[in-house]
């Protein structure tokens, strides 16, 4: 037998394994880098989480996906080489990792690598019937097993569509085996690049968790503070707190179809992005507003489109919690609106569940991987509108 797939077998026997889970969002701040310990799998996973980092990206690294992101046309040539230069670049920021936490390869089992999202193409997107579901995350599994001489699970979203899903959001999966109540009905809101959350009904109820997507989170207002102010993002909503919300703006952000779509559904920066801005600005005729009150609306049509779907899909319920997570949650402009247009729900950091909340979805990685090594697909079974599924891909280092 190959020694590596000897390996392989010996961790899937473990009661107890060491895995990084590393997630890398469309904002492209840096990589997420959560050195978690998990034991057991299925509902009796326990994790704790060891060490987190953020590895901050080089200006020329975001330039460079950036150049590819969310395009419909792009140089063949570019993505071909991305996906080798995103896979070493996160494979030397591990290694960077763990030298700082003074942690050797060979105490970590395996790596769960989300990639670098670039293209998510759903057919309720593309509303086109000739192409599958696709989605595409690149940062090859194979460059970051073989850099870092760590066995490499990666591509999770593949196996997720190839069974009928559309990619996203994978949230549910983590999140159903490890924060299901007895009594609380709970909303795990995760404020990326896109909103999502996922919902896990109390034990009370019949009702199935499931994960949606909701709408923009950082996105919009990342890319219009790029464009604008040449900044990343609007730290402390410090450009949108100066601004005032145009009412006639808002309401014809608030009107595209997807907003409008049952749930569980999925976006990305595909759809809602400066072009869709521009459109809106458009139809409302307030191209000509001040940049600062672009900003304060396009805070709170992010919010409102949050705020929107937790209600729809609340209603009825009782002892409903929110659980906000991502960089959403150091928005205090869209954190406060948030929680005060929902008085009757619980709204907390998610940091109240234990877990770091910059680090929640680099952990739901390394869970799925755990998954995969020795769980069942069994043990997912009962998420509404999802494949039970076990993802990803193996890479061997040699």
């Amino acid at each position: 037998m190959n020694p590596q797939i000897e390996k392989l077998y010996q961790i899937s026997l473990k009661e107890e394994r060491r895995i990084i889970g590393l997630m890398s969002g469309t904002s492209l701040d840096g990589l997420d880098i959560a050195l978690c310990r998990i034991e057991h799998v299925g509902k009796s996973t326990k994790i704790h989480l060891e060490k987190f980092v953020t590895m901050d990206y080089e200006d020329d690294f975001r330039t460079r996906v950036r150049s590819v992101f969310a395009q419909r046309h792009i140089d063949q040539q570019l993505l071909s080489g991305l996906h080798a230069y995103i896979g070493i670049t996160h494979a030397k920021l591990i290694n960077t990792a763990l030298q700082q936490w003074n942690i050797s390869s060979t105490a970590i089992d395996c790596i769960a690598s989300h990639g670098q999202t670039v293209y998510h193409a759903p057919q309720s997107l593309t509303k086109d019937p000739n192409w599958p579901n696709s989605t595409l995350q690149i940062g090859d599994g194979d460059h970051i097993a073989v850099h870092t001489s760590i066995i490499t699970i990666s591509d999770f979203r593949q196996k997720h569509i190839a069974a009928g899903g559309e990619g996203a959001p994978l949230a549910a999966y983590g999140d159903y085996l490890l924060f299901s109540h007895p009594t609380e009905n709970r909303f795990l809101l995760n404020i990326g690049g896109i909103s999502n959350f996922t919902f896990i009904p109390s034990h009370k109820t019949k009702l199935k968790a499931y994960a949606t997507d909701l709408g923009p989170g950082n996105t919009m207002m990342n890319q219009y503070m790029k464009k604008y102010f040449d900044r990343e993002m609007d730290r402390d909503a410090h450009i949108a707190k100066m601004g005032r919300v145009n009412d006639l703006l808002l309401r014809q952000l608030l009107t595209e179809e997807f907003l409008m779509l049952h749930f569980p559904k999925t976006t990305g920066p595909e759809l809602f992005n400066l072009a869709y801005l521009e459109r809106a600005q458009d139809c409302s005729k307030t191209a000509h507003i001040p940049h600062e009150d672009v900003m304060a609306t396009l805070n709170r049509f992010a919010a409102q489109a949050m705020i929107n779907g937790i209600l729809s899909e609340s209603e009825g319920l009782s002892d409903v919690a929110v659980y906000i997570s991502g960089g959403g949650l150091h928005n205090p402009l869209l954190f406060e609106y948030i929680k005060s247009s929902l008085p009757k729900h619980k709204v907390e950091s998610f940091a109240t569940l234990g877990i770091d909340p910059d680090a929640k979805e680099a952990v739901l990685f390394a869970l799925l991987a755990n998954e995969t090594l020795a769980g069942n697909k069994s043990n997912v079974s009962q998420i509404k509108d999802s494949p039970a599924v076990c993802m990803g891909k193996i890479s061997l280092p040699e």
